[in-house]
């Protein structure tokens, strides 16, 4: 960890920025670390710093707003990281922007002991700092394993823990935990907030549930040492208190879900959330989520393979599926309701009036979440991001009983997975029954409802890195949607086939079983995915350099 970088954090950290809107405070130029940490007015102002630095869409760092490092989405060519083409960089927010968020936590943790204030409300400004450590060394462990767990703040460029190594990942996790524990037991309730957006204990517990599920299944299949059941069972004992508390419960309407009419408390899905806003044009809070939809991402005939059949069964056994087809639409058909509700169909309503294939995309068009109102912003949207929903909480307590037990029951599957079909109208249930009687793996079952429900949210990389199955999917063909010239205008038309049979890249029927006119979005020849090196992320070189060497590269990377 450079230098340079904590000095920025030293005279940097308590800017004015650190206090809320209608907080009094000093003028910047007198504003000094001496004269802080006198009232709860400063602890809030503090802890207020962490809302306005969250990224929405789970962003740190990576710049993912829509994420395209795995095989659900595509912006019509190769990911660097899909494309094995990452380099170890000098710097990367993915490292810094933790720290960073890491290091004001610390500050507050030791800082906040001086304010004049009862222990309870000390404890609750204790615990939204280490709700947010733990929340930030999370982040760093998906994604570099073994990480310098530092719980002090820094106060000179000359720190010896600047030269900190790595600790062990499962002692960076307990530590997360044990911030976990004391934010569940100190922050307030959901229903006692005294602002909408800001953590809840049941944030916290949901949290657990994440971390959870997430170590234990990584554990298990990367062949780490320890036992994967105790994660297992923290994920199951955390959902099982959200459930058992009666505080939540699914949004009934899922196409409204993802608008900003569900946003609030009043929405008993909404478990932690990124506020943008206030709703409307003068928002001065915002994001460009919905724009992108337009411009620069599509989904994948691969993960749209995925969805259901009417009759509960996936594509490969279904005698419902339209072979060949002949209209964009009949991938459609019989399918689970939740994929007309993702994707755009033939003449709906969409980003410049009645949907056109291909006039945006090689994929499939995204519907999930686009709002006409803030697309028209021009990228200054204002709908919150859900961060953490209730829907999450109830499959990854489904995956983690299995994954416990290696079984669920009917009734535990009727309060997860069929809740979340029963939600969008889906006909077919799954039971035991049903999985056995059609060769299901129910495991592999729960995975995909997993997968359909959270499309564009940013969940599908670190499922495939946790299932280790990235080796699997990522080195495929991408497969776009299917392209009628009827359906679409005929130079659109002409104009995809010209530019792809320019690079020797012609839609190939033989890419896709004996089904014609699909496009190749990006071909298995340009993908990579080494297994011995891209389950994590490179340590940037800056960090390696100025720690002295203490802190060592992953495995692999040059």
């Amino acid at each position: 960890m450079k230098k340079s970088y904590f000095k920025y954090l030293i005279l940097g950290i308590f800017s004015l920025s650190l206090a809320s809107c209608d907080l009094d405070m000093e003028p910047e130029t007198s504003f000094t670390d001496a004269g802080y940490w006198k009232s709860e007015g400063d602890l809030r102002g503090a802890c207020n710093r962490f809302y306005e630095q969250m990224n929405g869409n789970n962003d740190l760092g990576d710049g993912f707003k829509h994420d395209y490092r795995s095989d659900e989405l595509t912006s019509g060519g190769a990911n660097s990281i899909s494309s094995g083409n990452v380099q170890v960089p000098t710097t990367n927010g993915a490292w810094t922007d933790a720290y960073w968020r890491i290091f004001i936590a610390n500050n507050i943790i030791e800082k906040a002991p001086r304010a004049n204030v009862d222990e309870n409300t000390l404890n609750r400004y204790l615990a939204e700092a280490r709700f947010f450590r733990a929340y930030y060394y999370f982040e760093l462990v998906k994604k570099y394993g073994d990480v310098p767990l530092l719980l002090k703040a820094i106060n000179s460029t000359v720190d010896p823990d600047i030269m900190m190594p790595r600790t062990p990942r499962a002692d960076v996790i307990a530590q997360v935990y044990d911030d976990l524990d004391f934010a569940a037991k100190w922050l307030p309730d959901i229903d006692k907030l005294d602002k909408w957006g800001h953590v809840a204990a049941q944030a916290a517990t949901a949290m657990k549930v994440r971390v959870g599920l997430y170590e234990g299944t990584h554990m298990k299949y990367h062949g780490e040492k320890g036992d994967n059941t105790t994660h297992f069972k923290t994920a199951v004992a955390a959902a099982q208190e959200l459930i058992n508390s009666k505080k939540f419960e699914l949004y009934p309407d899922f196409n409204l879900l993802f608008q900003d009419v569900a946003e609030g408390r009043q929405n008993k899905e909404n478990i932690f959330v990124k506020e943008y806003g206030p709703n409307g044009s003068a928002a001065t809070t915002t994001h460009g989520t919905i724009r992108q939809m337009e411009n620069s991402v599509s989904l994948t005939r691969n993960v749209v393979d995925l969805f259901l059949y009417t009759d509960g069964l996936p594509r490969e056994k279904s005698p419902l599926v339209i072979s060949p087809e002949t209209s964009y639409d009949d991938v459609f058909t019989n399918r689970d309701p939740r994929l007309s509700m993702t994707c755009y169909k033939i003449g709906e309503e969409a980003y410049k009036g009645a949907f056109s294939p291909h006039n945006f995309h090689r994929g499939y068009s995204l519907k999930k979440g686009f709002d006409l109102t803030q697309w028209s912003t021009n990228s200054k949207e204002w709908t919150d991001w859900m961060n953490i929903r209730y829907a999450e909480v109830l499959i990854s307590y489904a995956e983690a009983l299995y994954e416990l037990n290696g079984a669920i029951t009917d009734s535990q599957l009727d309060e997860t997975v069929n809740a979340l079909r029963r939600r969008v109208g889906m006909p077919a249930m799954l039971t035991n029954q049903f999985a056995s009687a059609n060769g299901l793996n129910m495991l592999e079952e729960i995975r995909r409802e997993r997968t359909v429900e959270f499309i564009d949210e940013n969940k599908r990389y670190d499922d495939i890195i946790r299932w280790k199955i990235a080796e699997k999917v990522l080195p495929v063909d991408i497969i776009g949607a299917l392209c009628i010239a009827d359906e679409t205008s005929q130079n659109k038309y002409t104009e995809l086939s010209d530019r792809l049979t320019v690079n020797g890249k012609l839609r190939d029927k033989t890419r896709y079983g004996t089904q014609s006119d699909i496009y190749v979005i990006e071909f298995a020849e340009d993908r990579r995915f080494d297994v011995n090196k891209d389950y994590l992320y490179p340590v940037p070189l800056h960090e390696i350099a100025q720690s002295g060497g203490a802190v060592t590269q992953n495995p692999g990377w040059k």
